[in-house]
């Protein structure tokens, strides 16, 4: 009976699915484990289903009991056991990326069970409570039952806030919680939801813009309906949060920072390891990785210096640029519009280097301010074709004289184009795959690309002065330290000043973004690996390529090879362009 919902929303999932290429039985019952995987996920998980344009259970939450996590659990194991009784050496390419990338997710997603990660929903950049905080800008209002799913949400808030804290005590009982280092100032992403009068919150923001056929009438009556929610439901939720990190979580807190401090935390550490970077190495490997990678920038960013005839040492030089105006704007809008005028400019040199081109839009806009202080410096916030909703470059103008404009370009390479947002719009037009191959996200290939696409730059002339070369050695060097620190930290027992003292020694990041970083790697474990290796393995594969190929090497084609199948672990990644090569030589 368990699985019975989940058979029932096949008929669902085969809108989603589009048209799944099922031409055989192999292919048939491949298919049915993705469609009835994806079929429970949107159940499961409402508010990514909205997200990838499922809205059918846009009036839920996501139910976070025992119950539905163990169900969770036993359904993704019963599922592995199903794949595995189909061959994957019968399958075709397109089959055989599906068959390993969802049998890559689905041990991830028991992993993080059987670790009990969920007992910790929260990092230095926010969690369960700031991510609702988005509630407004990722849901439709187009009519009156979208405006009444919103609003049943906001009033679903305070159950799903009150299963959030709970699983969080279950987790002080087990130690298996945040370092309290990370949590300070966290009041800055929960008093700005404590409001006296509705329209002062930001979930009041959809009843400021209406759909032209709403009528007066209708207009007020979902408004008091939400402002009733908002006042009654989301702020009492947001304060019940704050007291409880106060009173409980906060005095609770563990002193150390690495994740191997809880119980099996190294052996949870090794698994992020494995998981982030989609590649056989162990932590130790990847520190020993950073480090060479570490020296050979340090001496590219040198001879930049040399260059420039800049006479003192690197450290005077990382001071030079971290306090002279020159490399900062004066007001928020400057700064917006300067990253506005390279995001443009890279726009127009996109056909050099690309065949294919997104149909999806991007903007320009800052982090929102309820999270700002202890933001990255820039971050892509994705679009939806389905749902109508552009991409976004989001820019930190919280503290300007922590924003050099030098970086700016490596920045927005990364985060807009031809990194996040070419990457992620390109994959949701995939067609004739399943949907899940449309909305997987892996670091290791989003932000390898990411990094790969910021050293791109080069080649079609975004770093017009030595200084702004110097910022994206300065990025390049940021990633390469990630693979040395969030290694210290986790792995080798390392304090947070030796991190931020090497963060700092060996990039030109402003010393606000340096101190945010660490504490983002600390609440986030793992993942800060990605950048780098998955931007190592890119370049690896681009230079095999172009060594086999000679002249037939086509740049275009290349991209389109790591482009045109969504993220994918980087084994398979590696598998695709010995194909191209075989192929094209």
């Amino acid at each position: 009976m368990k699985y019975l919902l989940t058979v029932c929303l096949i008929g669902l999932l085969w809108s989603c699915q589009k048209e799944s290429p099922v031409t055989n039985p192999l292919q048939r019952d491949l298919y049915q484990l993705f469609d009835q995987e994806w079929a429970f996920r949107m159940q499961e998980f409402p508010t990514f289903a909205t997200s990838c344009g499922v809205h059918t259970y846009n009036d839920r939450l996501a139910d976070l009991s025992q119950n539905s996590i163990r169900r969770r659990v036993e359904f993704w194991n019963s599922t592995l056991v199903e794949l595995a009784r189909i061959d994957p050496d019968r399958l075709n390419t397109q089959d055989r990326i599906s068959y390993d990338l969802f049998k890559y997710l689905l041990k991830d997603d028991i992993a993080q069970i059987e670790f009990e990660a969920y007992l910790i929903p929260i990092n230095a950049e926010g969690g369960f409570y700031t991510d609702f905080a988005f509630l407004p800008r990722e849901m439709p209002f187009d009519n009156e039952k979208d405006y009444r799913n919103y609003i049943a949400r906001m009033e679903a808030f305070p159950l799903y806030a009150n299963q959030q804290l709970d699983l969080m005590r279950m987790g002080i009982k087990k130690n298996i919680i945040a370092p309290k280092i990370i949590l300070e100032g966290f009041e800055d992403f929960i008093t700005p939801h404590l409001v006296e009068k509705a329209e002062a919150s930001i979930f009041f923001a959809p009843f400021q813009q209406w759909p032209e056929q709403f009528t007066d009438a209708k207009k007020k009556k979902l408004t008091q309906a939400a402002s009733q929610a908002i006042l009654q439901k989301v702020v009492p939720a947001y304060r019940r949060i704050l007291t409880f990190l106060k009173e409980e979580y906060i005095p609770a807190a563990r002193e150390d920072i690495g994740i191997s401090s809880i119980p099996r935390g190294k052996e949870y550490y090794e698994q992020r390891v494995r998981y982030f970077t989609t590649l056989p190495y162990s932590s130790k490997e990847i520190f020993e990785i950073g480090q060479a990678e570490v020296a050979r920038i340090r001496a590219e960013m040198q001879a930049i210096i040399d260059t420039v005839g800049f006479k003192g040492s690197f450290a005077d030089f990382l001071i030079f640029l971290r306090t002279d105006p020159q490399f900062y704007a004066t007001s928020p809008r400057q700064l917006l519009m300067e990253a506005a005028y390279l995001s443009k400019k890279i726009d127009g040199r996109l056909p050099k280097l690309f065949n294919r081109l997104p149909r999806l839009p991007y903007g320009v806009e800052p982090v929102p301010d309820h999270i700002a202080p202890k933001y990255t410096a820039g971050r892509y916030v994705p679009g939806s074709i389905d749902n109508h909703l552009s991409g976004t470059y989001w820019v930190n103008t919280y503290k300007l004289e922590s924003r050099p404009l030098y970086v700016l370009p490596a920045l927005t390479l990364h985060e807009a184009v031809p990194g996040h947002h070419l990457q992620g719009s390109l994959a949701q037009e995939l067609t004739g795959l399943p949907e899940f191959r449309k909305y997987t996200y892996l670091s290791a290939y989003g932000e390898g690309w990411g990094l790969y696409s910021e050293w791109l730059g080069q080649e079609i002339g975004i770093y017009e002065t030595p200084y702004t070369n110097f910022g994206r050695l300065t990025y390049e060097m940021w990633r390469a330290c990630r693979l040395v620190v969030d290694v210290g930290i986790h792995s080798k027992g390392w304090t947070r000043q030796e991190a931020v003292d090497f963060l700092a020694s060996n990039t030109a990041l402003s010393l606000h973004e340096v101190n945010t970083e660490i504490d983002r790697y600390i609440g986030w474990p793992g993942q800060a690996l990605s950048y780098k290796m998955g931007e190592l393995k890119i370049r690896e594969l681009r230079q095999k390529a172009e060594h086999a190929l000679g002249e037939k090497f086509d740049i275009r084609a290349f991209h389109d090879v790591i482009l045109t199948n969504g993220a994918v672990p980087l084994f398979v990644l590696e598998d695709l362009v010995k194909t191209y090569i075989r192929e094209n030589d």
